[in-house]
């Protein structure tokens, strides 16, 4: 099946969850958390946690961690702290939790910023991938940054990505199942 069968045959409404990191911002100045979630709900999609954290390793994890579980979203949108600042720690956060990463996402990033920005795109360290089931994305806090990441890479492939990632559960949770049914 090509990809235009795998994405017709996709979710099309998705659980999603928005955290923003930011040392200076909060929920109600969190200009990118809400174009994020209003341009969700425009997609379809239900959002079903939105909050600003500090940029901190710790918080971030445990956030991270805490929502997955709590929320269990299809899709996990991170915004600010991807910077090369002392300060901006999302990656060094949520990298090591990845089951699986898209590779992918931080050049094809990268290249659609340089298109934008120029030479200043060498300064993104945007990522993505698998953390129980949900795919995580971290990107850049400013809101021309997101409306790129979003527009053009993420909701345009979340649903295909969403089908993927549950197949690969269910087969594993059919094999398990079947193991246990011979025993």
């Amino acid at each position: 099946m090509g990809t235009k069968g795998h994405k017709k045959d996709a979710p099309k409404n998705l659980k999603i969850g928005i955290i923003s990191v930011s040392t200076t911002r909060i929920i109600a100045d969190d200009k990118s958390g809400h174009w994020i979630s209003k341009q969700a709900r425009k997609e379809r999609h239900e959002v079903v946690f939105h909050s600003v954290i500090p940029d901190e390793a710790k918080a971030i994890k445990e956030t991270v961690l805490a929502v997955i579980q709590e929320f269990r979203p299809h899709v996990l949108l991170l915004t600010g702290g991807t910077g090369i600042s002392g300060r901006d720690v999302t990656i060094e956060a949520v990298r090591p939790m990845f089951e699986k990463e898209l590779s992918a996402f931080g050049p094809l990033f990268a290249m659609l910023s340089f298109e934008e920005i120029d030479s200043a795109a060498l300064l993104s360290r945007a990522t993505a991938g698998l953390i129980k089931a949900t795919v995580v994305f971290c990107m850049p806090g400013s809101l021309k940054a997101c409306k790129l990441a979003c527009n053009d890479l993420i909701f345009p492939e979340i649903g295909h990505l969403t089908k993927h990632v549950y197949e690969d559960r269910l087969k594993i949770e059919e094999s398990a199942n079947k193991e246990q049914a011979e025993d």
